[in-house]
């Protein structure tokens, strides 16, 4: 292809055509990867046309964000539903007559809940598509908040936040699949910020606005408003389109009255299969997969001392400074700006890395990058999230102010959420097309086993090591993990070139001018 050298070379010329394979018909279609997958095959939704105008990469900015802030909302209204019981817990322990560390446990629940959903979600995904399973999973948890709100024992509370997140968790899993269809793959860092922005922004604001609502009322008002929450998510989804490409083709089949021709992926196929790619695989490769194994170790880590901070910081602000449930609810305020600047901090570090490359390659056709690239995000976090476990640990004390410890809890969050960013954007292309079912539903059910037993030991940690000890554990351990950046940074491409997952998995971007692409159909 011819190229006037004198056009510039922007992100907006570029075409990403993902990772490349040989064989790429003999290996399983995969829920998670539809997007990457189609694209190295040459069509979007398994036969779709580039140019097609269903196809959801191809749709007017304003449907993709309706689409994105659907999803967002979905996921935020889950989230909201984890953290806005920790606020209840003091109120739990005097209700039901139990220990904090008993009064813990359906916080806890509710993750344990959420982790089967990467498991069982792209199996409902290739049967019904992403909007009925959305329209599905966000009542259930709605009605199993409802009995939070009603329970009369502690048993019936844990079992019932224990189904509310196993019934949500889909709307956490789908996220990435949504976001996915609609934005291009050479944003994937930048989608990913804001998908994982619909988490960390849905627990944050669990605690900030039940904090100020429990004190005037009771622990019960935490389902109550869960649920309103949800219900507004509800409402906000109606006329949510169909992203799934493989569903498109399927519908736009049966209203035209002909057979699709489209054999279904193997991951909706067959009980048996599902439990190979999303059990059986996922286990494999967490003991033979370096990749793997230091990722989940990493984001485990991550993610568990990340929920932990919501049982922590109230518990800690009300013995140190004696803040009340309310004060202590404001104080995650600090999360959302960390939040926030992550989200912003890792969309410009792609932005800078990309369009350095093209510089770089100035008058070639085609440009090819590792994604080890999407790591360097991590890099600064980890550094970020090491310093922020010494800064709170050891500055929570009586005589120093009380918004030096809530900044270092932004601080935390600001790193953590970039390294989430980072890693988890990176398997998404790190074995595809077979291995990336499997791979990201290790890392996902992993941290989140993990985030559910941090929180049911950290009150322990606290009393026993002291706040400074306690964290500064926490901080040597994240301090020790931060060679895995660098390792996988530096060895990832060679490691997934060894591995049986994997196809060749290089980031490759087709240059155009501007007038080749207004050529285009």
């Amino acid at each position: 292809m011819d190229r006037d050298s004198n056009t510039p070379l922007t992100l907006e010329n570029t075409e990403y055509t993902g990772p490349q394979t040989d064989a790429i018909d003999q290996i399983p279609d995969m829920d998670h990867h539809d997007a990457q997958r189609e694209e190295a095959t040459g069509g979007i939704g398994h036969q779709m046309s580039a140019s097609d105008p269903d196809n959801p990469q191809n749709w007017p900015l304003h449907r993709k964000l309706h689409a994105s802030f659907v999803a967002f909302s979905f996921a935020f209204a889950v989230a909201f539903g984890l953290t806005s019981y920790s606020i209840a817990v003091g109120d739990v322990m005097a209700d039901f007559n139990v220990s904090m560390t008993a009064a813990i446990v359906p916080f806890s629940l509710y993750l344990v809940g959420i982790s089967f959903a990467p498991i069982y979600t792209p199996h409902m995904t290739e049967r019904f598509g992403r909007s009925p399973v959305y329209f599905v999973s966000l009542p259930i948890c709605a009605l199993f908040l409802l009995g939070v709100s009603r329970a009369q024992s502690f048993g019936a509370l844990a079992v019932l936040r224990f189904f509310a997140g196993l019934g949500g968790g889909p709307c956490l899993v789908l996220i990435e699949g949504t976001f996915a269809d609609v934005w291009s793959a050479t944003t994937t860092v930048t989608y990913y910020s804001g998908l994982t922005l619909a988490s960390y922004l849905g627990a944050a604001f669990g605690s900030i606005i039940l904090g100020s609502i429990v004190p005037s009322t009771s622990w019960r008002w935490t389902a109550y408003v869960s649920l309103m929450i949800c219900l507004a998510a509800f409402l906000i989804g109606i006329g949510f389109p169909e992203t799934y490409g493989r569903e498109i083709i399927r519908t736009r089949a049966r209203r035209a009255g002909r057979p699709h021709n489209l054999p279904p992926a193997e991951s909706g196929t067959t009980i048996s299969r599902m439990a190979q790619l999303t059990i059986v695989d996922p286990v494999i490769m967490l003991f033979t997969e370096p990749i793997v194994i230091m990722t989940t170790l990493y984001v485990s880590f991550v993610f568990g001392t990340t929920f932990q901070w919501f049982i922590a910081v109230p518990a800690a602000l009300n013995l140190t400074y004696g803040f009340g449930i309310q004060s202590s609810g404001l104080a995650f305020i600090s999360a959302v700006v960390g939040a926030l600047l992550a989200a912003a901090t890792a969309t410009l570090i792609e932005k800078f890395l990309i369009l350095l490359r093209l510089r770089q390659c100035q008058g070639q056709d085609m440009v090819q990058m590792d994604i080890e690239y999407r790591l360097v995000p991590a890099m600064v976090g980890g550094v970020l999230m090491t310093g922020a476990f010494f800064w709170v640990g050891w500055t929570a004390v009586p005589t120093t102010h009380y918004i030096v410890p809530i900044i270092g809890t932004g601080v935390y969050v600001w790193g953590s959420m970039m390294i989430l960013i980072s890693y988890i954007s990176y398997l998404f292309d790190a074995y595809p097309p077979a291995g990336t079912l499997s791979a990201l539903t290790i890392a996902a059910s992993m941290r989140l086993l993990v985030a559910a037993a941090i929180p049911l030991v950290i009150i322990q940690m606290i009393t026993n090591l002291g706040g400074d000890w306690a964290y500064g554990v926490f901080g040597i351990i994240s301090g020790c993990l931060l060679s895995i950046n660098c390792i996988v940074y530096k060895f990832g491409a060679k490691l997934r070139m060894k591995s049986k997952y994997s196809a060749q998995s290089i980031m490759m971007m087709t240059l155009r001018t501007h007038q080749e692409l207004k050529a285009m159909p």
